[in-house]
């Protein structure tokens, strides 16, 4: 754990909440240079459809914040209610059981919350 963990969370359907969460990300990993943190985005509830190949912009910005230590997490729950396979999602996305607890247990462990 590192004081500057970091827990990004989507839980609309809106493209441009995920792009500002992805610029968040992109910004506070910048920000940190030498510093040893993670960064998890834990998308959730009508969230988890922008994590399909419909939207490339998004996961082209997505697989370039995963390649440099971003982890993003899908809530199964999520992808269940709208239909969504876990193929469908952009690669290296980590699904998760259920999202809010994924949140509760990220806070726990130290990580700071931010919605955008």
């Amino acid at each position: 754990m590192s004081e500057y963990d970091l827990l990004v969370h989507v839980d609309d359907n809106d493209p441009k909440r995920l792009e500002l969460a992805l610029t968040n990300v992109a910004n506070y990993t910048a920000a940190l240079p030498g510093e040893d943190f993670q960064v998890a985005l834990v998308v959730n509830g009508p969230g988890v459809q922008l994590l399909t190949g419909s939207q490339e912009a998004l996961a082209r910005t997505g697989a370039e914040l995963m390649e440099k230590g971003l982890t993003v997490k899908a809530c199964r729950n999520a992808l269940r209610k709208f239909g969504i396979g876990e193929d469908e999602l952009w690669p290296g996305i980590q699904v998760v059981p259920a999202g809010i607890v994924e949140i509760v247990k990220l806070q726990r462990s130290g990580f700071v919350y931010l919605r955008p």
